[in-house]
């Protein structure tokens, strides 16, 4: 049988979890979500933990895109030029340009808070 799963969160680590959550939510359309001793990001039915980095944590700076393991997160939106335009003008970086790269499929790939590689697509019939 096999085994049962359902997605619970993803976990990421940031210098100033604040602007990260911040980032989220003014740019992505996240909820902030607190609990004592932590900032949470409800974004798109998910939930985005965001673990500071206190002390004498050591941690790697994030790789270049691409690389292997965890390359990147996507997310579904509706009229991905308007959506593109739209955070292009809140100063987003875009690593990929909106581009359609099959018939029914527009993507593109923004650089998030940490050097985290997003992806927006949208699946429609109308991209040929």
């Amino acid at each position: 049988m096999p085994i049962a799963v359902t997605w619970d969160h993803v976990n990421l680590r940031s210098p100033d979890p604040e602007v990260t959550a911040a980032w989220l939510r003014d740019i992505l359309g996240g909820e902030i979500v607190r609990a004592p001793g932590r900032i949470d990001v409800s974004l798109g039915g998910a939930k985005i933990f965001i673990a500071s980095l206190e002390g004498d944590d050591a941690v790697n700076p994030p790789p270049p895109h691409p690389h292997q393991g965890l390359d990147h997160f996507g997310l579904t939106v509706k009229d991905i030029d308007t959506v593109a335009a739209e955070i292009k003008a809140k100063g987003v970086t875009f690593t990929r340009e909106p581009t359609t790269i099959r018939p029914g499929v527009r993507i593109c790939f923004i650089r998030g808070p940490e050097g985290i590689s997003i992806e927006l697509l949208e699946r429609d019939k109308k991209y040929t």
